[in-house]
């Protein structure tokens, strides 16, 4: 770790006073418990429990065991100076039927959570839906049921009102370009719903509940500050000729303008994505204006960039991206190529929108094989990793744009959705056999970079 050390010449403080420093965090992924205290089940306890849709048809049903161990994780990001935490609420622990009945047991665990963060002076950065939708919803649609709009409503007004005189730092959905995408129109993520008749409402429906989970907080939390959170990538052309180029564009409407575009006013990229026109038949008089809402800042969720080529295979889009190990560059576990300007560029390319007032990096690390070594865990290809991608982050505030925050994801190793407890994206790895946590030597540099403020 020291050569890291010696070399990398930016310290926390380089950023700004006020530049917030954190980890970012997923129900599903971490809590275990997935059905004590009157928890309903999810779609990822329903996905996860049928054979072929994970990893080793692994499960959340033990995760991390936050649940029963969050003072001890939360005691564990103090020692590493880690003053800013975010993590999701479970809308089935919360609400196990989905609606009416809220649970007393569920609420006080947050509670619980909250209020040990601010004992220790970790401030609390909530998502109010990270994917983990109640199975009783999905029963009746899910996100392609117009109704999803008022069962969210209900939702986030019970968390407003249970959390907001302590939370005031909030992001309404994660990375719906993912949940809509990988859910509802290539089924390799919870629900496992395939198609386009699938994907059109429950993006149309997502997007209109963005905007009202924004206006719901905004009403009920004194002195929010409210965001929502957009994966995105910097998309490249395979190769330098027409149809390439137009298939990155599509691509780059389709991963990164789909979402952020109707919040801002400027309803959906039809043009580019011509058969995106169908959503139309979903949109009902005051839905455009319903989609936009005035977030305080916009999460920012990168780890790589794509190289897209034309492809007449892919329906739709006529765009396939080629994989990291087909082009032969450095890439993660995930097969993800390591390109640190795609930060950079991430941050520039949001920077451009008028009416994003401020960007935080909610969302950023990287998936390698990690073993214990003596000991330890010495994941020298992450600590390059964070580092090379808070240079691209350094170099964003250097040249006057606006980031304000930067989130690694993530604390701990966790359940990675489809891909199970392969993928280890930790600063601190965890033993899964019997919950042992140790800090990878990332997490120490982290520690110590965010100790140097």
């Amino acid at each position: 770790m020291s050569k890291n050390l010696d070399y990398f010449d930016l310290q926390a403080n380089d950023f700004g006073d006020d530049f917030i420093w954190g980890v970012s965090t997923a129900a599903y992924q971490i809590e275990g418990a997935h059905n004590i205290h009157d928890k309903g089940p999810s779609i990822w306890d329903d996905f996860t429990s049928k054979k072929g849709n994970t990893y080793q048809n692994q499960h959340g049903n033990d995760a991390c065991e936050f649940y029963h161990k969050f003072q001890e994780d939360i005691l564990l990001m103090k020692k590493m100076n880690i003053g800013h935490f975010r993590f999701s609420l479970s809308w089935s622990r919360i609400l196990p039927k989905g609606t009416g009945i809220v649970s007393d047991k569920g609420i006080q665990f947050y509670n619980d959570v909250i209020n040990f963060c601010l004992e220790c002076g970790i401030t609390p950065w909530v998502t109010v839906y990270h994917w983990d939708l109640p199975l009783v919803l999905e029963e009746k649609g899910g996100w392609t049921n117009r109704d999803i709009v008022q069962w969210f409503q209900e939702y986030v007004t019970v968390c407003a009102n249970s959390f907001g005189d302590r939370v005031k730092n909030w992001m309404v959905l994660n990375e719906p370009m993912v949940f809509t995408g990988a859910g509802y129109f290539l089924g390799v993520h919870a629900p496992g719903r395939k198609g386009l008749r699938n994907f059109l409402p429950s993006v149309h429906h997502a997007v209109l509940c963005q905007a009202a989970g924004g206006r719901i907080l905004r009403n009920l939390v004194a002195n929010a500050n409210i965001g929502t959170t957009f994966s995105c990538s910097q998309i490249s052309p395979y190769r330098n000729n027409r149809r390439d180029l137009r298939a990155a564009e599509r691509a780059d409407a389709m991963l990164n303008r789909l979402f952020i575009e109707p919040s801002l006013g400027m309803g959906y990229p039809l043009d580019t994505i011509p058969i995106l026109r169908r959503i139309q038949s979903y949109i009902l008089p005051g839905d455009a204006e319903n989609s936009v809402f005035d977030f305080d800042f916009v999460g920012i969720q990168n780890y790589t960039r794509e190289k897209v080529r034309h492809s007449y295979l892919v329906p739709y889009v006529r765009a396939k991206i080629v994989k990291a190990s087909k082009r032969k560059v450095k890439a993660t576990l995930m097969d993800w190529e390591v390109y640190p300007p795609s930060i950079f560029k991430m941050i520039k390319r949001f920077n451009s929108y008028k009416g994003v007032k401020k960007i935080v990096i909610t969302e950023n690390g990287a998936a390698f094989e990690d073993e214990i070594y003596q000991g330890g865990v010495h994941d020298e290809e992450r600590l390059s990793y964070l580092q090379a991608y808070l240079k691209q982050v350094h170099r964003a505030k250097r040249e006057g744009l606006r980031v304000d925050g930067y989130f690694v994801w993530t604390f701990t190793d966790n359940f990675e959705w489809a891909e199970g407890y392969n993928p280890r994206f930790g600063l601190v790895y965890v033993d899964f056999n019997n919950q042992q946590r140790i800090i990878k030597s990332s997490g120490k540099w982290f520690s110590h970079f965010l100790g140097t403020k």
